[in-house]
């Protein structure tokens, strides 16, 4: 009928990968923690081999290297952004109130219009502090470069997970 433990196995393996994939493209929305999301697979994963007697050095070299990486582009992205904007001038104030508005905005509404709230959240604290519309406009520009640039490094840390945890079921499997 079959092996039940490689069925079990190729499960644990299917749900890690689900879960990394869920998250690697939830990246793409600015307040979703994709890497947090992501990272919970290996968890599980680890859960599970460690369980069933399966972690060796290896296994827990590559999880250890999966959770800084995940640790790192937490805060990555959000420096990304920040020194975009900053490097404009534009006040730590204005950069709070950005973040505020996005994620209230994701909270009580879709992260779809968070993405639409953290932009416009900073404008208006920009031109309401310059009173220029150009001015808050660059600074605004600067804030959507940051977020782009910030998406691009989370994507590829992700994939690095998806590497790092591929490396890792495959050597389980030799």
């Amino acid at each position: 009928m079959g092996n039940p433990d490689l069925a079990f196995q190729v499960i644990i393996e299917v749900i890690t990968l689900l879960f990394m994939l869920v998250g690697l493209f939830g990246l793409l929305i600015p307040i979703f923690p994709g890497l947090t999301v992501m990272w919970l697979g290996p968890l599980l994963y680890v859960i599970v081999q460690n369980a069933n007697g399966n972690m060796n050095w290896l296994g827990w070299l590559l999880f250890g290297l999966i959770t800084l990486l995940m640790l790192g582009g937490n805060v990555v992205d959000n420096i990304i952004i920040a020194r975009h904007v900053r490097e404009k001038q534009a006040p730590w104030s204005s950069i709070v109130i950005a973040f505020i508005a996005g994620l209230v905005a994701s909270i009580f509404f879709t992260p779809l219009i968070g993405i639409i709230a953290s932009p416009v959240g900073l404008f208006l604290a920009e031109w309401r502090r310059l009173r220029d519309q150009s001015q808050a406009f660059a600074i605004t520009k600067a804030w959507m470069t940051g977020w782009g640039w910030s998406i691009a490094a989370r994507f590829g840390i992700g994939l690095v997970m998806i590497a790092l945890w591929l490396a890792w079921a495959w050597a389980g499997h030799i």
